[in-house]
């Protein structure tokens, strides 16, 4: 009986960072504003870069709240322009100014950049839905070769965890593709399998020493209430 207790007791203890671990904590960005012909009032858009909408805005101080509590020791973003301006007022708040891991960007999609692949799956395109079916980027063309994006993914990782010290948090703001690479290599899925992360969502990633990585959690919304 009172092995059980001592059992139940430790399986219920709050989860802290282990030894020899580092917890990247991957946050895709807010909302982004719509290209033409997919709004109904125009605005300057860039599609490859967009700035954040709104409802981004509101998704970033969100985040801002939820991540203040986990003291970050580093935060990292892409260099493109809804990752800059998600990560803004968690670097505001915090003092730590944010780190650009260009491996990080989202994947290329060729001809189909910014809102391409939106756009053509909203008309039920036949080869957009080819590459759902497949689960394949390079189905596109002009994409990115699957390894390729796989490779930087791993290399963009590896950057972030070897920046900061084991016990520490280190906080990535980056894409909704790139959170979906890093779950499947973590778990070796199918690969379309964690492509959903939503706006403004927290997953969580731990790295060990040996550079096995962990899913600890995916998708984490709940911080969002209102402002989702």
């Amino acid at each position: 009986m009172g092995r059980f207790f001592a059992e139940q007791a430790f399986s219920h203890r709050p989860f802290e960072v282990a030894p020899a671990t580092t917890q990247l904590l991957l946050v895709r960005h807010g909302a982004t504003i719509r290209g033409p012909g997919e709004q109904a009032e125009p605005v300057a858009f860039d599609g490859s870069d967009p700035d954040l909408n709104e409802l981004g805005r509101r998704q970033a101080e969100a985040v801002c709240r939820q991540l203040t509590r986990e003291r970050p020791a580093a935060i990292f973003v892409t260099g493109l322009r809804r990752t800059e301006q998600t990560a803004a007022p968690l670097a505001t708040r915090t003092g730590i100014a944010p780190r650009v891991v260009r491996d990080l960007r989202e994947v290329e999609l060729g001809a189909w950049d910014g809102a391409g692949l939106r756009t053509r799956l909203a008309s039920e395109d036949p080869l957009a839905l080819q590459v759902l079916r497949d689960e394949r980027w390079d189905a596109i063309p002009g994409a990115e070769p699957l390894d390729g994006f796989a490779d930087r993914v791993r290399r963009g990782i590896a950057l972030v965890s070897e920046s900061i010290d084991f016990e520490q948090t280190a906080v990535a703001f980056v894409h909704g593709g790139v959170i979906g690479e890093v779950c499947r290599q973590a778990t070796a899925s199918r690969g379309f399998a964690f492509i959903h992360a939503e706006n403004g969502s927290i997953t969580r990633l731990i790295v060990d020493a040996d550079d096995h990585w962990t899913v600890r959690s995916f998708n984490e919304t709940g911080h969002l209430g209102a402002a989702g």
